[in-house]
């Protein structure tokens, strides 16, 4: 294929003439307006499309196959290898392309609200909205941190980038590659800004377990008390609507680290979505989405440029990044004690998990590494009916390490700061998705709620009889036939099948962890 050996030197790429170095945000605004990359909607947020690519890109995600990581990164589908010379060689082109264009955009900023660990970062973009992107998403550095702010890694974005499969030695005109000994992230072929954030936490995710710190896909607030809860969930659970409480403190939305001193968020801001975001519900969100915010693949009117959160004619998957400063109940700096309660939330399409269930820790242990939510019919073709989806740590495309690296550490530290776990189910009741309900937010911040105070500490509960789980009897606020999913079922009998068969499902998926402690295996899964 002709590959270069040696890289080209970034230092030549961020001394041209065309490169613009921490605009503030009404500079990128007004780049963004003047460029026409997007439009300015009535609340004075900046509104962009991203094409094709409305999501991430797991396929054509890699990691550079390097000596000092060979034998630590956990290689398949989700870790997928790539040769340095390959890197090598889309690294340069990428250089070259962006040498030649008109304007570039750097941030420099943080990975890591914690000093001890934070990771100093660059983000080079071709469009100014990505660079306002990066600005709201990452920590942002004062004047006398930016004067000593010498870039530990590397993002560089060129989404009209895009390779050529034969001669690139990719699998598409997308890429998302990191190179931990280049400590660059290098991406191209998309225009989707949240590949930008997930590299960045794919990075932490490998550098921090390495400095002893548990990397966490969560969102986490605080209480009154100064009582700290994590909220682990895949996307379309909950977690960060229901992270944003009036009543507690928000430390972050999305992703966390775990030290021997307490909870940090690593980013600077939040990604929430906001497909059919309504003030009344959700209303911290939506109060947040003003000037210097950017709405992702929302569609807005040309003429009022209202934006109407409803619509989801571009996709489902709509975005809103703000920085966590736009939410006014806020932990800043964003770092708070060892957490007392942890959530593992999951939307259960099939309608069989409690809304509520206290966990052992072998349990915990088991739902943490099964990470457990549905998808649904008509989210993907061919899916015409809920399929169980497992995502290893809630959080498994984003995981270099083995899973159960995580795993251990989220056990010792459940162990050393005495954590109460609970499942709770955001998704549905009465039937299965399509024939039921789905749980109503005043039941499942009802049930948060009395989790977070300890109301559920000494409360009666009774077992369930296939998944093994500790269901409370009862909980403030809710009625006590919600609590028990065989109750809300007109058919007990279809209500058992159903759940033999997602039981069915978390054991097969269990079979990939060959190495975890026998306990685990034994008493946190289903028991029939």
């Amino acid at each position: 294929m002709g590959y270069i050996s040696v890289m080209s030197d970034i230092s030549e790429l961020l001394s041209g003439n065309n490169v613009h170095t921490q605009l503030s945000v009404p500079q990128l605004v007004e780049k963004v307006l003047t460029r026409n990359e997007g439009l300015l909607t009535s609340t004075g947020a900046v509104g962009a499309a991203t094409g094709k690519y409305t999501g991430r890109s797991p396929k054509d995600k890699y990691i550079v196959n390097e000596a000092s990581v060979r034998d630590k990164i956990d290689w398949g589908p989700v870790n997928q290898p790539i040769p340095e010379e390959v890197f090598t060689n889309l690294y340069n082109k990428v250089l070259q392309y962006l040498k030649e264009k008109e304007e570039l955009y750097v941030f420099k900023g943080f990975a890591g609200a914690d000093k001890k660990f934070r990771l100093p970062i660059q983000i080079i973009n071709e469009y100014a909205w990505h660079n306002l992107f990066a600005h709201q998403l990452f920590i942002r550095p004062n004047e006398e941190e930016l004067l000593s702010h010498n870039a530990e890694f590397t993002v560089i974005s060129a989404p009209n980038f895009k390779a050529d499969p034969a001669v690139d030695g990719t699998k598409s005109e997308t890429f998302i590659m990191i190179s931990f000994e280049r400590r660059t992230v290098l991406i191209g072929g998309t225009e989707y800004a949240g590949e930008m954030k997930k590299s960045i936490f794919s990075v932490m995710n490998y550098l921090l377990p390495e400095s002893g710190i548990l990397s966490m896909h969560c969102s986490a607030n605080v209480g009154r008390e100064g009582d700290v809860a994590l909220f682990f969930g895949l996307s379309g659970t909950g977690k960060t609507t229901l992270s944003a409480d009036s009543h507690r403190r928000l430390i972050g939305d999305d992703e966390h680290g775990w030290s021997a001193n307490g909870v940090f968020n690593i980013e600077g801001g939040c990604y929430a979505k906001c497909i059919n975001l309504s003030k009344d519900k959700e209303p911290q969100i939506y109060n947040a989405i003003r000037f210097g915010s950017v709405l992702e693949n929302v569609v807005i009117n040309n003429e009022t440029r209202v934006v109407d959160y409803h619509d989801s004619t571009l996709t489902e998957n709509t975005r809103a990044a703000y920085a966590i400063q736009a939410i006014d109940n806020i932990v800043d700096p964003s770092i708070a004690g060892h957490p007392n309660t942890i959530i593992f939330l999951t939307a259960d399409a099939f309608g069989v998990l409690p809304p509520i269930a206290r966990l052992t820790k072998e349990q915990a242990m088991y739902h943490f590494l099964s990470g457990y939510t549905s998808k649904l019919a008509g989210t993907e073709r061919g899916i015409t009916s809920p399929q169980a989806t497992f995502s290893t740590c809630f959080g498994s495309p984003f995981l270099p390490l083995p899973a159960t690296r995580y795993a251990e550490m989220l056990g010792t530290k459940i162990d050393e700061h005495g954590a109460r776990v609970y499942l709770v189910n955001t998704g549905w009741t009465g039937g299965e998705y399509g024939v039921g309900s789905r749980m109503k937010l005043a039941y499942t911040r009802a049930m948060i709620h009395a989790a977070l105070e300890g109301e559920l500490n000494n409360v009666e509960t009774v077992k369930d009889e296939i998944f093994g789980l500790n269901i409370p009897l009862h909980v403030p606020g809710v009625p006590d036939d919600v609590l028990q999913p065989a109750r809300t079922w007109p058919d007990e009998n279809a209500y058992k099948a159903k759940a033999h068969e997602l039981a069915a499902a978390f054991r097969e998926n269990f079979k990939k962890f060959t190495n975890v402690p026998a306990d685990i295996m034994a008493k946190g899964g289903p028991i029939v």
